[in-house]
């Protein structure tokens, strides 16, 4: 195992606790773990490298930007993503979002089926895609993170289980 897949781990793993526990994930973490992806691979393979860790970060940043955009998803998911994807690299940051989104798939059925909650996000799907269709894409604001009444789902916990895939079948 490389280095850079122990750090996305233990990033990773330290963004999934810190947000289970607080439902944030911090800029310390984030822009600390993406800054020092930057100096390990200038270091180790200088301007290559930078651009390499530089796509990284933002592939991860732009895959979940639309969400965050939205209303629904906190920055804090957006930026962890981007930090991992600079360890990563811009190849295995799509791999990683491609993961974490077959994860938090999974994981969101199961969360709501576990709060009785399925069938309201049905509704809520189809309410916004119906509020899409008519107004443009643009935040519906009954249906946003700040203003929904349904249970709060840990996204870190998908890009958690996104990480553990992405080192484990890349």
């Amino acid at each position: 195992m490389s280095l850079g897949h122990l750090a996305v781990l233990l990033i990773a793993g330290v963004g999934c606790a810190w947000d289970l526990r607080t439902r944030r994930i911090p800029n310390a973490l984030t822009f600390g773990a993406a800054a020092a992806a930057v100096v390990v691979a200038i270091v180790t393979r200088g301007a290559d490298g930078a651009a390499s860790s530089i796509s990284g970060w933002f592939i991860g940043v732009g895959v979940l930007f639309a969400a965050y955009a939205l209303g629904g998803m906190g920055a804090g998911d957006v930026k962890l993503l981007g930090a991992l994807g600079a360890w990563l690299g811009p190849t295995d940051a799509l791999w990683l979002a491609l993961y974490t989104g077959v994860a938090g798939g999974v994981i969101a059925l199961v969360w709501a089926l576990a709060h009785g909650y399925l069938g309201q996000a049905c509704r809520n799907l189809w309410t916004l895609f119906a509020y899409w269709r008519l107004a443009g894409v643009r935040p519906l604001a009954e249906l946003t993170l700040q203003t929904s009444a349904g249970p709060r789902l840990a996204y870190a916990t998908s890009i958690l289980a996104g990480t553990i895939l992405t080192v484990w079948l890349r």
